[in-house]
């Protein structure tokens, strides 16, 4: 198993975000986080990737195994390191730096020029619009394109796992769909794929497995095909 995450209960303050929750990503897999808005998605998130602290989280008890070894005191930047990418809710992009400064500030960490160019030619390959506009303000691209280049800055190390929070959030439903192809054409390249997504059709379409959370419990795990096909599951979030 690639990530685990062993019985985590998490705080914000008196507040109980996650009660006692597992789950699990092995190498090369796509997995779903999927449920209502403050189930406890995006703080599952957050506890992976070191981002807790920082929105006044914390870990109360659990554990978060990164091949085999706890991760779950060790700060984001070292987290890169180890081979962990995020691409945060709402893309956060540098506006006034151009394309190429952004994807560039994603490899910032490795010293290798040659490594940070092999990263920019697959970028390239997979995102063609983002060479087309490499000296453009990042700011002054469309809400899809800004995903891809999100998106992109994360692949720039080239990480093991990539982790995404809501990456359909504000996008056409036409962007919501070369998105979510680019993620499944990265997966079979060798990137393993966690998101948390609040689409939960589209997600589960692209993901082989899921997990939907519920008031801070997830309390249904399978496969995509078979979480779309549950009767429970199109009542309550694909709007059947």
């Amino acid at each position: 198993m690639l990530l685990e995450v062993n019985e985590l209960t998490v705080c914000y303050g008196t507040v109980q975000a996650l009660n006692s929750v597992s789950l699990g990503v092995s190498e090369g897999e796509i997995v779903a986080l999927i449920g209502p808005n403050g189930a406890g998605k995006s703080t599952a998130l957050k506890a992976i990737c070191g981002l807790l602290k920082s929105s006044g989280g914390e870990i109360i008890s659990g554990d978060v195994l990164f091949s085999g070894q706890s991760i779950k005191n060790i700060p984001p930047h070292d987290l890169v390191k180890k081979g962990i990418s995020l691409v945060p809710e709402g893309r956060r992009v540098f506006s006034s730096m151009t394309v190429m400064e952004n994807l560039e500030m994603g490899g910032y960490i490795r010293k290798n020029k040659k490594s940070n160019l092999e990263s920019l030619d697959r970028i390239f390959e997979l995102f063609h619009i983002l060479k087309e506009r490499r000296k453009q303000k990042a700011g002054t691209l469309s809400s899809g394109e800004q995903q891809m280049l999100s998106i992109g800055r994360a692949l720039m190390l080239q990480p093991r796992l990539l982790l995404l929070d809501e990456p359909s959030l504000g996008l056409s439903p036409n962007y919501m769909e070369i998105v979510f192809d680019k993620l499944q054409e990265i997966n079979r390249s060798g990137t393993t794929i966690l998101l948390v997504e609040q689409n939960a059709r589209m997600a589960l379409e692209h993901a082989g497995r899921g997990y939907v959370f519920k008031i801070g419990e997830i309390f249904l795990e399978d496969t995509g095909k078979n979480l779309l096909e549950s009767e429970q599951i199109r009542k309550s979030f694909l709007g059947e």
